[in-house]
């Protein structure tokens, strides 16, 4: 799978993601460090939508910001997650297809099971119609 992978500073954090991303046997398109988190989100968010990358890995300070960047491209799913089941179901039950981690909460240890978790779970074919539902939004209706 190609993540696109962004933070907007360089902690010891974002090398753990990059790291297991590469030891997961995914290939790591690196689209923004050490940007401002808006430039993070968009960029990341941007590779996804344009199917550069399957999916996106967004970093910052809390996790907010860039998940908020990301999410503001058009067809972008971001979900900031804390633990790994939170993940799973962002992945399963949203088809999130951006994932935000907080530098500051994070720990290398739960980093690995949330990615673990998020790359590994695939969508609920049942919530298609209200994953379908989001395009409504897209398009201001």
């Amino acid at each position: 799978m190609k993540i696109a992978f962004g933070t907007d500073e360089q902690a010891s954090l974002a090398q753990v993601v990059t790291e297991e991303l590469e030891r997961q046997g995914h290939e790591v398109i690196v689209v923004a460090r050490g940007a401002q988190w808006p430039e993070v989100g968009r960029a990341v968010g941007q590779a996804v939508a344009d199917g550069v990358a399957d999916a996106g890995v967004v970093c910052c300070w809390t996790g907010t910001g860039v998940s908020i960047a990301a999410n503001k491209v058009r067809g972008v799913r971001a979900a900031l997650c804390a633990d790994a089941e939170t993940a799973r179901g962002a992945r399963r039950w949203n088809d999130a297809n951006v994932l935000a981690l907080s530098l500051r909460l994070t720990s290398a240890e739960v980093a690995r099971e949330i990615l673990a978790q998020f790359l590994g779970a695939q969508p609920d074919p049942d919530e298609a119609v209200q994953i379908a539902e989001l395009a409504r939004f897209d398009d201001g209706r």
